[in-house]
């Protein structure tokens, strides 16, 4: 493996496989290089690349799209992405699964599942892994996301992998993950996530080879953006700064691989001769990122009743449909609750949106009647009414309305425009809560019209 950055460039520093470096910012047009020189300078496409690279574009956009969401990136590789190219056979999807899917009809209910246990004994790549509970929109007219969790027990090796039906955001709840890149290398840890934008090829190991379940949400729409802030105005929620982009590092690796390729809902494999993560240098504003979500800076209602969820939102695929998004990424952190003469928790409500739920760790704050427990999901899917359960309602009810801090908490949301399918898999897993769906039938009674 060779990597370095080019000397006085934006982010000049060493990296090696132990200790990868980045580069700071969202959306930016990076620049870098893991030799001197690779890097054309004034052009993108010269007669002879330095080193004998072949120059490639990848374009997360149309060649049209406005300069403000125009997505490409240049890449200075060994060989062209044609180059790292065999004969496909069609292989066994496994439990993934694409929209659209209807493989079951599920009741009009709240859904909430148990941990996916990790198997003992059982090699699982990350691709092996992916085990699919929800389906939304359709893949091939670029609209909805499907939600995965993945278990994996072991590190790909010489096998490679790239997603052309969307991009990947994942989410980590257990073990760490590297993510070799053909842009450079991410490492990622609970707490924190990373987006791999559509097309651009990985191998994901597992860090410290310790087993690793998380999250996935597949975007087949736009590609995650931050949200706009209104009235928040320019700072707060996920900052820009925060976002970490992989310096350039290379495999130049002449050895039998496996490239998989998931296109059109199926899986396809084909051998190699060679590593196809081989990018030399690269520019660009196409390129996958990290994120800490314990960076985020939140806000909230400093005197009474709640504000609107969206205040949560770390990044979003926007739609064709202003302020309807094809998918939101919410997250619920540690935060002080002040609000005076408030019931706390989230309000019992109905919504057009469907969502997605998981636990990183600790406690959620309106399922603290047990039952929802890191590791574990649940779907509200659209105009389904959901809320806190009795614990949480009569814990909060009666609570002393004092400053509290919400500590060693962290959960998220998938949230989108589409209806989600339950898929075959998820709807007969045995981790599937079947007495769930009734638990608002042990809310009392309160009213009493004599007593206002």
């Amino acid at each position: 493996m060779n990597e370095s950055v080019r000397p006085g460039t934006a982010a000049a520093q060493a990296t090696s496989p132990g200790n990868p470096a980045y580069l700071s910012g969202f959306g930016n047009g990076f620049e870098t290089e893991a030799l001197p020189g690779a890097l054309p300078i004034g052009r993108n496409s010269p007669q002879r690349c330095a080193y004998g690279l072949y120059a490639e574009q990848l374009s997360g956009s149309p060649f049209t799209a406005p300069r403000a969401s125009n997505e490409r990136s240049w890449l200075y590789r060994i060989r062209p992405t044609v180059g790292h190219w065999g004969k496909f056979e069609k292989i066994e999807a496994g439990l993934w699964r694409t929209a659209p899917c209807a493989e079951v009809d599920m009741p009009l209910a709240p859904l909430r599942w148990d941990p996916l246990p990790i198997p003992e004994g059982q090699a699982l790549s990350f691709i092996e892994g992916i085990h699919t509970v929800t389906t939304a929109g359709d893949a091939a007219a670029q609209s909805g996301m499907a939600s995965h969790i993945y278990l994996a027990t072991r590190s790909m090796r010489d096998e490679y992998f790239y997603n052309a039906d969307g991009e990947m955001l994942f989410v980590p709840q257990q073990g760490a993950l590297r993510l070799w890149t053909e842009f450079g290398i991410i490492d990622i840890v609970p707490g924190e996530i990373a987006v791999i934008p559509r097309g651009v090829k990985l191998r994901v190991e597992l860090h410290g080879e310790a087993p690793a379940r998380g999250y996935l949400c597949e975007n087949y729409g736009g590609a995650f953006t931050l949200p706009e802030r209104g009235p928040i105005g320019a700072n707060c929620l996920a900052n820009p700064r925060d976002f970490l982009t992989p310096v350039a590092a290379y495999e130049d690796r002449e050895a039998p691989s496996t490239l998989v390729v998931k296109w059109g809902g199926n899986l396809w494999r084909t051998q190699l001769a060679h590593s196809p993560l081989d990018v030399v240098a690269w520019h660009g504003n196409y390129a996958p990122y990290k994120y800490d979500l314990r960076r985020y800076s939140p806000v909230g209602p400093v005197l009474f009743d709640h504000a609107d969820p969206s205040i949560f939102t770390v990044l979003t695929s926007p739609s064709e449909t202003p302020g309807t998004a094809n998918i939101d990424f919410v997250i619920f952190p540690e935060r002080w609750m002040v609000a005076e003469n408030t019931f706390r928790p989230p309000w019992y409500h109905m919504n057009i949106m469907s969502e997605f739920m998981g636990l990183i760790y600790g406690v959620y704050d309106a399922k603290t009647g047990g039952g929802f427990v890191p590791g574990g999901f649940s779907l509200h899917n659209c105009m389904l009414p959901h809320g806190p359960d009795m614990a949480s309602f009569e814990a909060a009810s009666h609570a002393e309305l004092k400053p509290h801090k919400l500590e060693g908490t962290l959960a998220f949301m998938f949230e989108t425009r589409f209806p989600q399918r339950v898929t075959r898999f998820a709807a007969e897993a045995p981790q599937f809560q079947q007495d769930y769906p009734s638990y608002g039938q042990a809310l009392r009674r309160h009213f009493d019209p004599s007593r206002p």
